[in-house]
């Protein structure tokens, strides 16, 4: 039997795969939220085929931080 997954990260945001850029050692991976905003992360390329990513396939940002920093000009 296999269990739900369980995380620490209280930011976990929903959406589907919009580009996958590969890098020789990482890749760009795009998400698109339901609003239609992109989050951007750099992950190995290995993870990307671990994961089974693919455009168009669901999948979650998880952010975790334990400082968020807020700048002005």
């Amino acid at each position: 039997m296999v269990r739900p997954m369980k995380i620490s990260a209280r930011n976990i945001l929903k959406g589907k795969v919009k580009a996958i850029t590969p890098g020789s050692v990482n890749s760009e991976v795009v998400i698109e939220l339901p609003s239609g905003q992109e989050i951007t992360s750099i992950i190995t390329k290995k993870s990307v085929v671990s994961l089974g990513l693919a455009v168009g396939k669901s999948a979650y940002a998880v952010i975790k931080s334990s400082e968020v920093m807020i700048a002005v000009d």
